[in-house]
């Protein structure tokens, strides 16, 4: 149920919208918050300054990226969550806040009653990598091996509950393996534990793995997109390994806005946004970034989330990921 505040001033926000929208499009008629629930040079900040752009030039209103990090995403989730559905404040969203956190812990906003989505503009897949002397050279190797001795190889983490700790628990569920779970503070000193050889090997985001595979310092085994990525067309996906079919995660990024929100204007952004996606500037953008930019309009992001909640409740039960407090 939406807050009354919303209940309340939804059906004149759409009683208004609808058919000036429709009759010469007031909205927006002064510039668009959008917020960034991470510190700045995050892939969330960088996706989301590359759409605001977009979208101030199709729109001609300024949409101006607001910074409000903390607590994993969920302080500026929470801000956009409690705003008003006007159309003037929107969420650079993300698989953590939005999937992740709510599933291992309480969070201040209901993604389901206070948030609705307008589109995904990119994803993040995650590698498996392991050190160069690691005894498999590939994915099949890697999980004979690790089947083979139960309980003996360890992997790290961004931290405990972080989704880069579920993707991997999916995975480990999948595959049936054995292991054990290192987190660290952060995926930086999560992958310097493998480069070091204190841990065996991790699932981490390709923007993180990346520059250490170009040097040498890491091999990827996998990556993490049922289908592959184009920013990493000689790593084979996970999922066509025995009972991994349907293995497809990704930390995606997109914009959401608060519950209640106008349909002709979700309807507006989502049509700008399929409209950028189709052009090859944007997807070079989001491209350099470190994103596949791989596009859902409102109806497929919907199905996505939903479908990545499942896998992701999958994975926290198998491992029995939850965070305290």
């Amino acid at each position: 149920m939406l807050h009354r505040r919303r209940l309340l001033a939804a059906p004149a926000l759409i009683g208004l919208a609808g058919p000036a929208l429709a009759q010469g499009a007031p909205w927006p008629n002064r510039s668009v918050r959008v917020i960034i629930p991470w510190p700045p040079g995050q892939a969330t900040d960088l996706a989301a300054r590359i759409t605001a752009d977009r979208l101030t030039q199709a729109l001609g209103q300024p949409f101006v990226a607001e910074n409000r990090a903390g607590a994993g995403g969920m302080i500026g989730t929470d801000l956009v969550a409690k705003a008003a559905p006007d159309g003037y404040t929107l969420l650079a969203a993300s698989t953590g806040p939005i999937v992740t956190s709510p599933l291992v812990q309480r969070t201040t906003y209901n993604v389901e009653r206070d948030l609705t989505e307008v589109a995904i503009t990119g994803m993040s897949p995650y590698l498996l990598v392991v050190p160069p002397n690691f005894p498999a050279r590939t994915a099949e190797e890697f999980v004979a091996l690790v089947r083979a001795r139960p309980g003996h190889f360890t992997f790290s983490s961004s931290g405990t509950g972080a989704t880069a700790h579920i993707v991997a628990a999916w995975f480990h569920a999948l595959a049936g393996l054995d292991v054990v779970h290192v987190p660290f503070a952060g995926s930086g000193p999560a992958l310097t534990a493998v480069v070091g050889g204190h841990v065996s090997y991790s699932i981490e985001t390709l923007a993180a793995t990346g520059p250490l595979i170009r040097n040498g310092q890491l091999r990827a085994l996998g990556i993490s997109f049922e289908r592959g990525s184009t920013l990493a067309p000689d790593v084979p996906p996970l999922a066509r390994l025995p009972g991994c079919a349907g293995y497809d995660a990704g930390a995606w990024i997109g914009m959401m806005a608060p519950a209640g929100t106008p349909a002709p204007i979700l309807e507006r952004l989502d049509a700008e946004i399929a409209r950028a996606m189709g052009e090859a500037e944007f997807r070079e953008r989001l491209a350099n970034a470190g994103l596949e930019p791989i596009h859902h309009n409102r109806d497929s992001m919907r199905g996505y989330i939903a479908a990545q909640r499942r896998g992701f409740q999958t994975a926290i039960r198998a491992a029995n990921i939850r965070i305290e407090g």
